[in-house]
């Protein structure tokens, strides 16, 4: 181990005998030039990718590996063609790229009048763009990422500014533009972690409750590689990370097959190891069971409708198509009229246990002992559940998205049915217990006739 980190120590010292971190307008960096972070930590040049031509300027791990390990990239929808780029700072003070001809093929794009600025490649991965008279921030790669996510790098949503900043995938392996996934935080009620495919929602970690996703009751152990989510008073709500571990190279992706990852390097292998990654099974995917569909990977099929819910097409369902999900058998006492012998019945609520909780939750200010009575005053209200971390929660929808588990740390979920379904479901269990008193009775009766026979038998023997 020792001499693993030795090796890499030494390989990172002398890669390169550039040793600037900077790029100014008297410094620029030319296609067969490297910039480095002051620790040599990370580099920033042009690249192409693995079997194109193609010319890109990224930021990538400076790592003995045989391919670059790329985590930002400038230009990714506008590619250079030959190997005439240059990277600069422009005359109003953005930092700029040039192809031969002098022609900005992409920039920073600030406004402002200040007529000196530098860019500086930081240990941690960020590009910042500076005030050269006194070191304000005026652009970084952290606010503008591609499908990584360094430590403290922030990725989230804020309501001031109105700005959200998401992973992007690339194209696909050897394509650095944008893709069809993006990553993030979605702030409604409960900031939840997202995975969008095309705009529409792909994969789900469920609700954050000041420690995890509580889709991912995994998650438990990532808490200690440092993953935070931050949210303030103004709305703004942003997860981050920062490895206590400072001794290991980790870092989060999105690959263009919409695969959130977790990577780790392994010196020994000179590679990367995916410690953690997601969506893992079909069950994953978003509403892959349609609306009050459960899915569990380990049935067969793997979707089946919450009792007191039935098919909505039932033809479409028995063929394995389960986007159209499942309705009510019955309808909400809440939602008809009732004789006045039927008043004293009420809706009331089914227990799930070991589940993700579905999408659209609403965060709701009730203790635990009134969290269910206040969905039950509420017609709208369709199933509560109490997690720890966040308190109460309500959905006034049709539930969509809903997983079970087969491990701990899932949530409890409280489905709301007619009276009826739920005195059904109380009947159906009455056989089972008649069946199994009688079995009881009936065997005790036999074992003492045999008993008492075999005693007369021995007394008429004993005459």
């Amino acid at each position: 181990m020792l001499f693993h980190l030795l090796l890499y120590c030494f390989y990172v010292v002398f890669s390169s005998a550039n040793t600037s971190d900077t790029i100014s307008s008297s410094e620029p960096v030319r296609d067969s030039e490297t910039v480095f972070s002051r620790g040599k930590r990370f580099k920033l040049g042009f690249f192409s990718p693995r079997n194109s031509a193609k010319r890109y300027v990224g930021i990538m791990f400076n790592l003995p590996s045989p391919t670059p390990t790329v985590v930002w990239v400038a230009n990714r929808d506008e590619p250079l063609h030959d190997s005439s780029g240059i990277l600069t700072i422009s005359e109003d003070s953005n930092l700029v790229m040039l192809n031969g001809q002098k022609e900005i093929i992409w920039s920073s794009s600030i406004s402002n009048s200040m007529k000196n600025s530098t860019a500086q490649l930081l240990d941690t991965g960020n590009l910042v763009l500076k005030d050269s008279s006194n070191g304000r921030v005026l652009w970084e790669s952290f606010q503008y990422p591609t499908d990584s996510l360094l430590q403290l790098m922030k990725m989230g949503t804020d309501k001031r500014t109105n700005t959200t900043t998401l992973l992007n995938s690339w194209g696909s392996p050897d394509d650095p533009s944008v893709g069809s996934f993006s990553a993030g935080i979605q702030h409604r009620y409960i900031p939840q972690f997202l995975i969008w495919k095309n705009s529409s929602p792909y994969w789900r970690g469920g609700p954050w409750n000041k420690q995890i996703y509580i889709g991912l009751p995994e998650m438990n152990s990532f808490y200690l590689y440092g993953i935070d989510l931050v949210i303030d008073n103004a709305g703004t709500a942003y997860q981050t990370y920062s490895d206590p571990n400072q001794s290991r190279i980790l870092y989060y992706s999105l690959n263009s097959t919409g695969s959130y990852q977790e990577k780790v390097w392994d010196q020994s292998k000179k590679d990367w190891v995916v410690t953690w990654a997601n969506p893992r099974t079909e069950c994953d995917f978003y509403a892959k069971c349609g609306t009050y569909g459960s899915c569990n990977p380990m049935n067969s099929p793997i979707c089946s409708c919450i009792q007191g819910f039935k098919p909505k097409n039932d033809g479409e369902w028995k063929k394995g198509d389960w986007s159209g999900g499942c309705i009510r058998s019955t309808a909400l006492d809440c939602e008809r009229n009732k004789t006045d012998i039927e008043k004293d019945k009420q809706d009331g609520f089914l227990k799930l246990q070991t589940m993700g909780v579905p999408d659209f939750v609403i965060s709701v200010p009730s203790a635990k002992k009134d969290c269910e009575s206040d969905c039950l005053s509420n017609c709208s209200c369709t199933a509560y559940s109490y997690y720890r971390g966040i308190g109460c929660m309500h959905w006034n929808r049709s539930l969509v998205d809903i997983q079970e588990y087969s491990r701990d740390g899932a949530a409890s979920l409280f489905i709301r049915l007619a009276y009826s379904e739920l005195a059904a479901n109380d009947k159906k269990d009455i056989p089972v217990a008649a069946i199994a008193t009688t079995v009881s009775i009936g065997s005790i009766t036999v074992i003492l006739c045999g008993y008492l026979f075999w005693k007369l038998l021995a007394k008429h023997r004993g005459n």
